[in-house]
């Protein structure tokens, strides 16, 4: 099984506090998601996060392709950092680092995702050919989309 890695690193203009608030929160999710993912939590969730919780959402990664996704929240410690591990979706394994230092008069933002498809080649291949070109993709949506939320 092959374990891939994304890391993406954003200025924010703001606070650790402010940063940790809105990524800390679930319900603002949608918001930093393309709309093409067709994106939704499943279930309410409380306003922030904290260890051991479970978060289950829904969405179309692929037209008429709609996925059930359960993660939980496995590590936390505000307002440093949290990760959130696929319990159930279409990862063979999903950990996603969530990380915040203050950097002069802002927070510097940092993702890192280790995951991994299954399916030997052929998942190599969709990995390849669909899920990376569409992980950099709902990530650079995102970081255009902070930019707009922060500025």
């Amino acid at each position: 099984m092959r374990i891939y890695r994304l890391k993406r690193t954003q200025f924010l203009p703001v606070s650790m506090n402010t940063a940790w608030q809105f990524f800390s929160d679930p319900g603002n999710l949608p918001e930093i998601t393309p709309p093409w993912l067709g994106f939704r939590l499943t279930q309410k969730t409380p306003e922030s996060v904290y260890a051991g919780m479970i978060i289950s959402y829904r969405l179309t990664p692929l037209p008429y392709l709609t996925v059930n996704w359960t993660t939980e929240i496995t590590h936390l410690k505000a307002p440093d950092f949290f990760v959130d591990e696929q319990r159930f979706g279409p990862y063979k394994f999903w950990h996603h680092q969530h990380l915040f230092k203050a950097v002069g008069s802002g927070t510097e933002m940092t993702d890192i995702v280790h995951y991994a498809m299954g399916f030997g080649v052929l998942g190599d291949l969709v990995h390849r050919f669909i899920v990376s070109p569409r992980l950099n993709n709902i990530f650079d949506f995102r970081y255009e989309k902070l930019k707009v939320i922060f500025s």
